[in-house]
């Protein structure tokens, strides 16, 4: 009679600390979405930017008196939206990735996925590329 309630209380704590492991896994989970969105909102705000920087070196170039041209807004107009977008659809999959853990971590078959890292990859390049272009055009 001894012997099964041993067994019960050991396997309470098992499942006990099996629930505080995925306590932690979940929280863990959390902070890499809150990294991720974090990041889209720096996209967002850098879209923001990029689109009010032709207004900015004009204003600039008035308060130096010197006639810089910056290149047509439509560029940065174009890239600031895109920019903008970009961080509002990476805010959208961070969440979908998310919930798509979080379900994987409750049935213990997490695979780990590359569709977010490698857009944000793709991105800093883009802006990269596009900055410097941009900035070539503005000397």
């Amino acid at each position: 009679m001894i012997r099964p309630m041993l067994m019960d209380k050991n396997t309470t704590e098992n499942q006990k600390s099996s629930k505080i492991r995925n306590r932690r896994v979940h929280m863990a989970n959390e902070r890499t979405f809150l990294a991720w969105i974090r990041t889209s909102i720096g996209i967002m705000a850098f879209g923001f930017v990029v689109e009010k920087f032709a207004l900015f070196v004009k204003q600039i170039s008035y308060l130096l008196g010197k006639e810089v041209v910056p290149p047509p807004r439509g560029y940065s107009s174009f890239f600031g939206i895109s920019l903008v977008a970009l961080g509002a659809l990476m805010g959208m999959l961070a969440f979908i990735r998310y919930k798509k853990v979080e379900k994987q971590i409750d049935k213990d078959t997490y695979q780990p996925s590359l569709i977010l890292d490698i857009l944000l990859t793709i991105s800093v390049l883009a802006i990269g590329v596009f900055l410097v272009i941009y900035l070539i055009h503005s000397i």
